[in-house]
């Protein structure tokens, strides 16, 4: 007989290949056993009996805003928030907080603040922006996970988006570093001379906004980050894919050999431009949410595996910024706050579309884990790694509201969704964090570099 600091006891245990209902055991912050262990004992034991238990969500995409606005979001409400929705590791961009993570001194200061609050483990994304190739090595060396460009605008003037020979330049540094870079992929162009149009007609509703980030904004934005990592080597992310024919685009590159993935968001599987026309402002996003004919195509192709896995990009503001009393959506935030809805999302997708869950779980663990370096501690339920576990219900069901939302302001295109399942533990490194609706606001997580 064995003695282990926990237990987990009696859940369906999501494994690499299959769902085994098993005991899990944990040791030392990392998972000892898995299997039938009625003969050992746990100092603590948790009961899942008819719950299933997930490898902890890595939200590779996530924007809180501090140090500088962490009225916005910091890493106290954002990462509890987290840790409610079975995330045990999320990265932080690089482009909401004053100062900008774009040099060492910078991303240093930002680590001490996630040391000092967030609850669940970290990383952090360095930014490439016109002026800092020279600061590239620094943030690599002191342990950012990748850097982040934009092709089109961020709405923050303290993070401007990266031009032509900016990029060229800085993909080959960080190809050189072997880093990923990340990119919000949407042509500048396009959308500058679209939004000019409506702005010339005074038309600013729902349906106006979405025609200035069309599809085709983001296939050619797509289209030339890929031509340009083929000339410079660089390894490339792209971040909140929309549309089937961006895709496309990727699927071509992947099989002439570029190293390249991509991703895709919660919101653009659950919701689509009839949610932007009736919620407005607490639904506008970048790229915007598609129509209905294009949301399902992005489910297609999910299903076929053409996804390689799903982040949040949680992007909140303060209440003013996205005010639905504005009518001219042009001028309100362009993110969806929602970092703690992501694994209910995929679960309520697996469950209506039949996908396995060790899929699901590849999607959101296993392999944002093996692209950005984790995969020997984190992103599977496995002797030896990291226990980072969420426990989960599939006969319970769960209504976002305010009471529920740990965010720090109460505004998400998710408030009212009610999901077929529910979060009811969530555990970083075998440390109980989230308990059937209560933070463990004293837990600490670890930065990783």
């Amino acid at each position: 007989m064995s003695t282990y600091e926990l237990i987990i006891r009696n859940g369906y245990v999501v494994l690499p290949e299959e769902v085994k209902k098993a005991d899990v055991a944990i040791r030392d912050g990392m998972i000892a056993e898995i299997g039938n262990l009625i003969d050992d004992k746990g100092l603590e034991e948790y009961e899942a009996s008819e719950h299933y238990v997930f490898p902890g969500m890595i939200d590779v995409h996530v924007h809180f805003s501090e140090p500088g606005r962490a009225h916005w979001e910091g890493f106290e409400t954002g990462s509890q928030m987290m840790a409610a929705g079975g995330c045990t590791t999320y990265f932080d961009m690089p482009l909401n907080g004053i100062p900008s993570t774009i040099d060492q001194l910078a991303l240093l200061e930002k680590a001490k603040i996630g040391e000092a609050k967030s609850v669940v483990d970290f990383g952090l994304w360095g930014g490439l922006v016109p002026g800092n190739i020279d600061e590239l090595e620094g943030l690599a060396k002191s342990g950012v996970i990748g850097f982040k460009a934009f092709l089109s605008a961020t709405g923050n003037d303290e993070f401007e988006r990266a031009d032509d020979l900016t990029l060229l330049h800085g993909m080959r540094e960080i190809a050189k570093l072997d880093k990923i870079l990340a990119l919000h992929a949407e042509s500048d162009s396009i959308t500058r001379w679209l939004k000019q149009g409506k702005e010339e007609q005074g038309l600013y509703s729902a349906d106006d906004y979405a025609a200035t980030r069309p599809v085709l904004a983001e296939a050619e934005a797509v289209e030339r980050a890929i031509t340009y990592a083929e000339l410079t080597g660089c390894r490339l992310h792209f971040v909140h894919i929309s549309s089937a024919l961006a895709i496309e685009k990727i699927e071509r590159a992947k099989r002439r050999g570029l190293d390249v993935t991509v991703e895709t968001c919660p919101h653009y599987l659950l919701f689509n431009q009839a949610t932007l026309i009736e919620k407005g402002s607490v639904a506008k996003c970048a790229p915007p949410l598609r129509e209905r004919d294009e949301q399902e195509k992005l489910i297609a192709l999910l299903i076929e595996g053409r996804f390689d896995m799903i982040s949040s990009d949680h992007s909140p503001s303060p209440y003013e910024m996205k005010d639905p009393a504005v009518h001219n959506l042009f001028e309100a935030w362009g993110g969806i706050s929602g970092g703690q809805f992501s694994l209910l999302s995929m679960i309520e997708l697996a469950i209506t579309y039949d996908i396995p869950l060790p899929k699901l779980a590849d999607w959101i663990a296993a392999a944002p884990a093996e692209r950005f370096g984790l995969s020997s501690r984190k992103g599977q339920i496995k002797e030896g790694m990291d226990a980072d576990l969420a426990v989960i219900s599939l006969s319970q069901n769960y209504t976002v509201s305010r009471d529920n939302f740990y965010a720090k302001h109460k505004q998400s295109v998710y408030m009212g969704h009610t999901f077929p399942c529910q979060i009811t533990a969530t555990f970083n490194k075998g440390k109980l964090v989230y308990d059937k609706g209560e933070i463990r606001k004293q837990a600490r997580g670890t930065w990783l570099k």
